[in-house]
């Protein structure tokens, strides 16, 4: 007989917040915006069907309840493409595997968990966990590569030759604020809020609302939308630089987003973005023109619209939204990245962030649609 307990709160809110730590810069959303930390759960069932698609995999498990009547529960997993980077494949769980299941439940009160831990029974072992974290320190660099007129590669000739990935930071705050987040942008305290950035009253109100709410308006989540801004350099699906040296642009690949891109124009055009797009001022994303200083690429985008969350953990911009990137490769396998955020209408100034991305050499960028489990 399958049985359907409870662990005690203590022991399993530790496991709870641990894996949220761990999750949330993986998540497509943050996983406390649709399950409930302070409920958590474990049950032992029977697989009923494995879901292995984008953006989050599902595994379903029956559970006998009162008078051997079953019910049916959805077991919310990480993304096939971090699943399948720490090593797993869509046959670890097979229908009718016995399983352990424990993870904590949805808010909405229906019959999902988000898995904290998976043991398959005839093992126990623990499977479809995510460990795709980020590589070793590096015990020595080489150089960064560069073209034969000396200005260094931002990414490879060869697009399936590798991407960037592992941001250092998962979250925008301004340089230099001590502030505790999650991975995926939730503060540990909401009266830190506005030590993260410069915020207007008003940007600084609708901030707190949606912390408040543990990220659950962010309409990457609730409708596919893009990444716009910043937010794409901060996800580990990863970003690709393809440089179009004889039409003076760069492409900017998105693992995350349905694969969206963004052009960056480096021919001495205008600055003349717009907010509702032209053909080369993509929707969510801008229009940007570039320069190099040395060997730093200079970006500068507006015509952003505000449909759109522009980085984790949910800031507030404007359609005044200006972005002025800087990127460099100090040596082969770091990009280093800069932005100053210039929004005279949610801050009172402008603001500069930066992080690191690793190279991850000899792969194609990942296949990550949105919209593969929606119907």
């Amino acid at each position: 007989m399958m049985r359907l307990h409870l662990k005690p709160l203590s022991s399993l809110l530790c496991g709870s917040i641990a894996a949220l730590a761990m999750h949330g810069a993986a998540a497509h959303h943050a996983v406390e915006s649709k399950f409930d930390g302070e409920k958590p759960m474990s049950f032992d069932g029977v697989v009923t069907r494995v879901d292995w698609r984008n953006p989050h995999v599902h595994v379903f498990v029956d559970i006998e309840g009162n008078e051997g009547v079953a019910s049916n529960w959805a077991v919310e997993l990480e993304s096939p493409v971090l699943l399948e980077r720490s090593g797993w494949k869509r046959d670890a769980l097979r229908p009718g595997d016995a399983v352990s299941v424990s993870g904590i439940v949805a808010r909405n009160g229906t019959r999902q968990i988000w898995g904290e831990d998976v043991v398959l029974k005839s093992t126990g072992r623990s499977v479809l966990e995510a460990t795709d974290a980020a590589p070793p320190a590096l015990k020595a660099s080489r150089p960064a590569p560069r073209w034969p007129d000396g200005q260094p590669m931002l990414g490879s000739p060869d697009v399936q030759d590798g991407y960037w990935s592992h941001p250092t930071e998962t979250a925008l705050v301004e340089e230099g604020a001590d502030v505790a987040l999650d991975a995926s942008g939730l503060l540990e305290n909401v009266a830190d809020a506005a030590r993260v950035a410069p915020f207007q009253p008003w940007a600084l109100g609708l901030y707190q609302h949606r912390q408040r709410r543990q990220l659950q308006d962010d309409p990457l989540f609730l409708n596919c939308k893009p990444p716009g801004g910043v937010r794409y350099m901060q996800s580990p699906l990863g970003v690709q630089l393809v440089e179009d040296r004889e039409r003076e642009r760069i492409f900017v690949l998105m693992g995350s987003g349905n694969h969206n891109y963004r052009i960056i124009w480096l021919d001495g055009r205008e600055q003349v973005g717009q907010v509702g797009g032209d053909d080369d001022n993509p929707l969510y994303y801008g229009r940007s023109v570039g320069h190099w200083e040395g060997d730093t690429l200079v970006v500068d985008t507006v015509g952003f619209n505000e449909d759109f969350w522009f980085t984790n953990g949910g800031l507030p911009h404007t359609n005044r939204l200006r972005l002025i990137e800087r990127f460099s490769r100090p040596d082969f396998e770091t990009l280093r990245y800069e932005v100053t955020v210039d929004d005279p209408g949610a801050y009172t100034r402008p603001w500069t962030a930066s992080w690191d991305l690793r190279w991850v050499g000899g792969e194609e960028l990942p296949s990550y649609f949105c919209q593969d489990n929606r119907s």
